[in-house]
């Protein structure tokens, strides 16, 4: 019953029309309709409609169908019982509750005429007929575009694609297209010839292939085929994918350019000449530089021929020229050349002029010129050591030289028009003189027997030397016009009385300067008067205390707190002082000082002894 349902979905109730066909003795209408569609392995379902007057409780169907124009019994109905079901289709009838046929499991062989005939008996009452169209929708069609390609100058009509659709019935119609616009033959111009080709199961593949000319414009173009099938008395199509071909044709221009651009190349580039044709396959490139004689020299050595690139590294201004790219098509052997012009910027010949050019010498004034040769417009720059600019333009002017002003210039000579083109030129600007002692350390305050290191330092041009007046180990340092010397002596009484003296010459003149050495004991005299106050604040702090502490004894004796015979009195003071006195003892909170000398008030020394304790009566 499901595939009674399903059949129902899927065929047509009635045709266009009905065939009527009157029984010769009664009369009997039948009517069925004229087509029943049913797709291939679905379920077609065959209305057989008729009226009798009478009960018609004995009237009975039989159905057959066509073959060769010769009738097979199909089966016969009685009520609603099937009976005498035919071999071939036993186990694919039934009958609906409206007397319908249906058959399940649709094959294509089942395409055929069917009559229903109702009878009474022996006696025909009446019959008609309908056809049943089984239907496979085909597969989406596949399409392969040819590997070979196609040229435009092939004498024959090239194969362009080639289309199959799979696995349909009834045969369907196969289109091509190009660019969305359906193809038509054309002869000597266009061909798809198609197969048709039944399977075993009844289905039918068709398979096409389009032969067209070609031109240029193809190789862009997009080719597809379209399947075109009817059902259920509309018309179908399904399309294939898009395809593109190859397409092959000789080259019409050609191009060559300088990369990068030829107005900003320079000195030291790495430059490429691209040569590109518009043919397909590319042709075989060559490349010629066309010499001061008006030869082309070949530079093919230099390149792929089959890559159009030639490559140039670290240029120069020899560099520059007429570059010519020909090209050769293989297939009818034609020419094709074009020439570009190389431009290598340079800036060449940078040198310095410095007037005047004598020697200078401190005080003196001097004017650098800067000038390069360039096919460009060029600006100057006056650079230091580091880089720094020092002014513009080709001319720099300095006064009043001193050994300090003494330097390394540059002069950057730069083409504004071609980023990183430039050249510089160093000069030095060196003031002479005799030596000139800028740096020296003295006074020195030194031990007896110490280690010290005495330096010495001065600034000349040219270069200078020192010597000492004393025997030692000297260490040299020289940066720019400067010199250091740093000698290592041991102080010695001599030395400590002479002092040594720093001697520092070249060819035009002598420096010296006199190192004086002092003892460092008088260093630290000159600390006592500090020594000396914090004693007297420590004394009158101790004045103070020792006061506080006669006041509160005073206090207890008047109050008979403490007795005062002789066999009570109590001794407060150092055991060597006398017993009828009081004493405080005063030390100074600085070691350091017992081991010096340290001064009284009228500059006499005095022994740490002396000064190491105080004593101070405290009477009544």
């Amino acid at each position: 019953m499901a595939g009674g349902r399903r059949a129902a979905g899927l065929a047509l109730r009635w045709g266009c029309c009905l065939l009527l066909c009157c029984a010769a003795a009664g009369g009997l209408e039948v009517s069925m309709p004229a087509v029943v569609e049913a797709e291939a392995g679905g379920t077609a379902r065959m209305e057989c409609n008729f009226y009798t007057p009478e009960n018609g409780s004995s009237t009975s169907i039989s159905w057959f169908y066509m073959d060769r124009n010769h009738r097979v019994r199909l089966c016969r109905i009685a009520g609603s019982e099937l009976l005498e079901e035919n071999v071939d289709y036993k186990g694919r009838l039934a009958v609906g509750g409206d007397r319908a046929l249906s058959i399940s499991r649709v094959t294509v062989q089942d395409a055929r005429t069917f009559v229903c005939q109702v009878g009474e008996g022996s006696h025909v009452l009446g019959e008609n007929q309908t056809r049943l169209h089984v239907y496979k929708v085909p597969e989406a069609p596949e399409i392969v575009a040819s590997s070979g390609g196609a040229s435009v100058q092939s004498s024959e009509i090239p194969e362009i694609a080639r289309c199959v659709s799979r696995n349909s019935f009834p045969p369907p119609n196969i289109t091509w297209h190009k660019n969305g616009e359906q193809l038509q033959p054309e002869e000597n111009t266009v061909k798809m010839p198609s197969t048709l080709t039944r399977e075993s199961s009844g289905l039918y593949t068709v398979s096409s292939t389009l032969f067209a000319h070609v031109t240029r414009e193809d190789r862009h173009s997009l080719y597809h085929c379209s399947v075109h099938y009817r059902l259920r008395g509309q018309r179908r199509t399904a399309e294939s994918r898009r395809v593109n071909i190859t397409v092959f044709y000789p080259a019409e221009h050609v191009k060559l350019q300088v990369l990068p651009s030829s107005a900003l190349v320079k000195e030291g580039d790495d430059v490429k000449l691209v040569c590109e044709a518009d043919g397909n396959p590319a042709p075989v490139f060559s490349f010629f530089k066309r010499g001061l004689d008006d030869v082309w020299h070949d530079l093919s050595s230099l390149t792929d021929t089959s890559s159009g690139v030639l490559n140039l590294h670290d240029v120069n201004k020899n560099s520059s020229g007429l570059y010519r790219c020909q090209t050769l098509d293989l297939d009818d052997m034609r020419q094709l050349e074009k020439d570009v012009e190389l431009v290598v910027n340079y800036i060449e010949g940078v040198r310095v002029k410095m007037e005047p050019s004598s020697p200078l010498r401190e005080g003196d004034s001097v004017r650098l010129s800067c000038n390069a040769h360039s096919p460009l417009s060029l600006d100057y720059q006056w650079r230091d050591e580091k880089d720094r600019t020092v002014a513009k333009g080709n001319q720099l002017f300095l006064s009043n030289l001193t050994f300090e002003t003494s330097r390394n210039l540059s002069c950057k000579v730069m083409a504004p028009s071609v980023p990183g083109l430039e050249q510089s030129k160093r000069v030095a600007v060196a003031v002479e003189g005799k030596p000139r002692i800028v740096s020296i350390s003295s006074p020195l305050y030194v031990r007896q027997d110490e280690v010290v290191n005495l330096t010495c330092k001065a600034i000349a041009f040219p270069r200078p030397s020192v010597h000492w007046s004393v025997n030692g180990t000297a260490h040299e340092y020289v940066e720019d016009q400067h010199i250091a010397s740093n000698l290592t002596v041991r102080v010695s009484h001599d030395l400590l009385r002479a002092g040594a003296m720093c001697r520092v010459s070249n060819a035009l003149g002598v420096s010296e300067e006199h190192i004086q050495l002092l003892v460092e004991s008088i260093r630290k005299d000159q600390k006592i008067p500090e020594s000396k106050g914090v004693i007297i604040v420590a004394i009158i702090v101790c004045i103070l205390v020792v006061a506080v502490l006669g006041s509160v004894i005073y206090f207890l004796h008047k109050k008979g707190k403490i007795p005062c015979g002789r066999a009570g009195k109590q001794d407060i003071t150092r055991p060597e002082a006398r017993k009828d006195k009081i004493v405080v003892e005063v030390k100074s909170d600085k070691v350091s000082e017992e081991a010096g000398l340290l001064q009284g008030a009228n500059g006499e020394k005095r022994s740490a002894a002396d000064q190491s304790e105080k004593y101070i009566d405290l009477r009544n």
